[in-house]
């Protein structure tokens, strides 16, 4: 078997509007197409002895047990490896359920779509399950907790730490958007102007100076001790030499730590002796230039959480310990309380695994004690000096029961130091008492505090310490979303996405928009080329100056990618034509009307799909969309415009020469068509059509009629604004027309466009090498249908064709239609150009059909500019 291609879904997509994260793999079976499960003798009895847990996967039968009976009826290999790949990722502790297959247009090749958690053990889980069924196929013996190991390794090298994911597991219960921007944890919440950023527990709201405060402990004890807050007595050191006298000044027992540590780490508590003093400051010196000497302060160690200047939670910090059964050696108890399902490696769980380390074993050389000793019934050994969970410790919730002293001092202390979210560590005989001199003190306090002992403490009442932190953030009733218009058809998308933008700026938005040549800034290109898909629209969402989007969203990035966004405010779908068919398993129109739809799902309850009413295909997309539906079309008279309105519908029309807006049995009239500059005095239907649906948004959005119209009037069709749309640039003796018409929908509205000029037309043109020899053909013979004289170029990338292929099947398109058109091949595209301006009629309008606009652009207008030159020579 062999995967053919992959791909990584991040949005609604093709495969499923609800599964956002989707891998979609392309897999040849190969010869096991003519060998259904229940043809390979024994294969069912091995895959379910290896798999046991597959038993749970219901499959089309909707019952525990189900995949297994369609293993033994007969399934294909692709459906076999779909479930394995799925129930491999669950057994490494990552839930995954949503999984498809489906037959490809090839016979044995076939699409599996899967989700995922971390794209990386996504990668690895369906490699393994291709393994997997081969070995069994060939009944081979496989050990699969091998690949159990290393997804649950890529897990706890990938995958959100607990803080982090709780977080953003709030912040999703809230339909905050989420979106993670690296490896680590930097995650971003919220859209654009309204983007908020954390990682861990530090959002961008945390003030840098308080978090340099909190990393330098000796700073952070003057600053308390200052205000009144008891703090235990104190040095900083750095040598041997400066330990003594310090020793000296304060009186055992102490602690030794890192002045910039955290975590625990290099600390050394409860010391007695000089001996121990100077192995503690050897540690401490390894994680710091400098580190603290300390009274060491008896009782019970305490963690308080502080969000927004409150605090929100409390945990009693009790130290990594076993407690002996009368027959267990130490190393046995340990490993018994690793066996806990809460504790992993690091911060993937809730709790950490106990490791024996050189504190470990020193705690056990001073008890006389070694890993095989066995602890009599009920004694309890405390295997850490700190209590923190990062080393093994566990948490006891006593929010309830802190003195309101103590409330009040922890609140103090985030404002001192100037910390939104703070961890204050302190060491008391009881909480429930306040906090003097003689009775505890503030051991620490901790910027980007771990929540781990607050969500899930090991006794006591669990704490949605995530709600605050999400709350302070976005307070109710506050926007976390931008305005999002998605727009997506087979002509005209790109138009109407900058001309809804345009409209949205007119209106004093700040606009970053998507199309396919480029993304857009606030009216600034900050980046050129097809730019539709996930990654451009990540560009525009996380953008900090943009405050209303507009994203095109082409096929071949929502078949790539998805969407890359999971809701839009308003979706527009401009008509369904040919174009692209038979790439990816897409072949038909219903087939392309489904990849377009995925945009209109994606929309909002309370949101808005403008639809296409003259096109069957779009408006039929509204039988089962569950938002706001809009409809434009030219004809007022067309039926089903006149319908939805009859119901309350909103619509856009041309009615007595007028975009004319329909709410209901109400109508507004925007302005005349002839005198808006993109309808070229109202003779491009094709413009017109990208018009109504721009001009819907801003009535959706509340703008003001005037803001419309004014951006109506002032949206000029050029290079600069609609650049390969159209652009006509005039010389002397003849135009040339630059234009992306590129299917048979583009070029019938071009046809329209040009069929009203009494001129000579010269058409140049091409085809992309990886369309279809029928796609090829049909381009020449419209194009037959449209010019008077034809040059044929080539793209610089054949895709996959020689440029004699390309040229034989135009011109066999060009002789079906009018055997005697003149036609001549010039390859490239410059002198196609150059050689159609040198021999051009007096009158003639050349139109060049080009992908690679800008480079026409540039080309034609010193051309203009050079012809100007010489006239004024002259």
């Amino acid at each position: 078997m062999k995967i053919l291609d992959i791909k990584t879904m991040r949005g609604p997509n093709y495969w499923s509007s609800y599964w956002h994260n989707l891998i979609v793999v392309k897999i040849d079976i190969k010869k096991l197409e003519n060998f259904p499960t229940n043809k390979i003798n024994g294969f069912p009895q091995r895959l379910e002895a290896l798999m046991p847990s597959l038993f749970s996967h219901r499959c089309s039968e909707k019952h525990e047990g189900g995949f297994f009976e369609r293993v033994r009826e007969g399934t294909w290999m692709a459906h076999v490896i779909e479930h394995i790949t799925l129930e491999l990722q669950w057994l490494a502790g990552m839930e995954c359920g949503f999984g498809r297959t489906r037959s490809a247009d090839e016979k044995g090749v076939y699409y599996i779509a899967f989700s995922y958690e971390i794209v990386d053990a996504g990668y690895y889980a369906i490699d393994a399950a291709i393994r997997i069924a081969e070995h069994l196929v060939a009944n081979q013996p496989y050990d699969i907790s091998a690949d159990i190991q290393e997804l649950k390794t890529i897990k706890s090298r990938r995958a959100l730490g607990v803080s982090t994911q709780a977080i953003i597991e709030e912040a999703r219960n809230r339909s905050i958007p989420v979106r993670r921007m690296n490896r680590d944890s930097l995650i971003v919440l919220g859209q654009g102007k309204r983007q908020k950023r954390i990682q861990a527990s530090m959002t961008c709201s945390t003030s840098a100076l308080g978090v340099d405060t909190a990393c330098d402990k000796e700073e952070t004890k003057r600053l308390l001790e200052r205000a009144y807050i008891p703090v235990p007595a104190g040095r900083v050191v750095s040598t041997e030499e400066e330990l003594i006298p310090a020793l000296k000044a304060l009186s055992f027992p102490l602690v030794i730590k890192p002045i910039d540590g955290n975590q625990g780490k290099g600390i050394t508590t409860n010391i007695k002796n000089k001996e121990q003093a100077l192995a503690a400051l050897a540690t401490a010196l390894t994680f710091s230039k400098d580190a603290i000497v300390e009274q060491f302060i008896s009782g019970t160690d305490y963690r308080l959480l502080v969000v927004n200047y409150k605090l929100v939670s409390a945990a009693q910090r009790t130290p990594a310990m076993v407690i002996g059964d009368g027959f267990s050696a130490i190393k046995d108890l340990i490993e018994q309380a690793n066996n806990d399902p809460r504790r992993g490696d690091g911060h993937e769980k809730v709790l950490t695994k106990i490791k024996v380390d050189h504190v470990t074993a020193g705690i056990l050389a001073e008890r006389g004690f070694t890993l095989d000793t066995v602890l009599p019934i009920g004694e309890i050994l405390f295997l850490k000096d700190t209590a923190n969970l990062s080393t093994g410790g566990t948490s006891t919730d006593v929010t309830d029961i802190v003195h309101p002293d103590n409330v009040f001092m922890a609140e103090r202390i985030a404002r001192l130091v100037n910390l939104d979210i703070c961890g204050i560590d302190i060491v008391a005989k009881d909480i429930r008492q306040p906090i003097q001199a003689d009775n505890g003190a503030v051991i620490e306090v901790n910027a980007c505090p771990g929540l781990r002992m607050h969500l899930s403490p090991a006794k006591g009442l669990p704490r949605n310490v995530a709600e605050p932190i999400v709350e302070m953030l976005y307070p109710r009733g506050s926007e976390s979303r931008i305005p999002l218009v998605a727009v997506t058809g087979t002509n005209g998308k790109t138009t109407t996405t900058r001309l809804t933008a345009h409209i949205a700026k007119t209106a004093g938005h700040t606009v970053g928009f998507t199309t396919t040549d480029g993304i857009y800034i606030d009216g600034k290109a900050i980046c050129y080329g097809d730019c539709t898909g996930e990654q451009s629209t990540e560009t525009v969402l996380t953008e900090p100056l943009v405050d209303f989007a507009v994203l095109e969203c082409a096929r071949g990035g929502i078949i790539r990618s998805g969407l890359g966004f999971d809701h839009c405010d308003i979706s527009i779908i401009t008509n369904v034509t040919a174009d692209h068919l038979g790439l990816d398993d897409i072949n038909t129109l219903e087939d392309m009307a489904r990849v377009k739809k995925v945009v209109a799902d994606s929309t909002f309850r309370d949101g808005y799909s403008i639809l296409n009413a003259e096109d069957d295909l779009v408006y039929e997309m509204g039988d089962d969309l569950e938002c706001n539906i809009a409809l434009f079309a030219l004809d007022p008279r067309n039926e089903r415009v006149k319908r939805h309105c009859a119901r309350g519908g909103l619509a856009a029309v041309i009615e007595k020469d007028q975009i004319t807006i329909c709410k209901g049995e109400w109508k507004i009239r925007i302005c005349r068509i002839a005198d808006v500059p993109l309808s070229f005095s109202g003779a491009s239907e094709c413009m017109i059509r990208n018009i109504l649906p721009a001009v819907l948004v801003g009535i959706i959005r509340n703008f003001r009629i005037e803001d419309i119209r004014k951006a109506l009037f002032s949206f000029v069709p050029s290079p600069e604004m609609t650049p390969g749309r159209m652009n006509i640039f005039s010389f002397r003796n003849f135009d040339v027309m630059i234009d992306y018409a590129h299917n048979p929908g583009g070029f019938a509205e071009l046809k329209k466009f040009l069929d009203k000029m009494q001129r000579p037309k010269v058409g140049i043109i091409t085809a992309p090498g990886d369309r279809r020899d029928e796609d090829i053909q049909q381009v020449g013979s419209l194009a037959a249908q449209i010019f008077d004289e034809i040059i044929i170029r080539h793209d610089e990338d054949l895709r996959g064709r020689t440029a004699e292929n390309i040229s034989e099947l135009l011109l066999k398109g060009i002789r079906s239609i009018y055997p005697e058109t003149p036609v001549r091949i010039v390859p490239r595209e410059k002198d196609a150009l150059r050689d159609a301006m040198i021999h051009a009629q007096p009158g003639a309008i050349i139109v060049t059909l080009t992908e690679a606009v800008r480079e026409a652009i540039d080309f034609v207008s010193r051309a203009k500019a050079k012809e100007e030159a010489e006239m004024i020579e002259v």
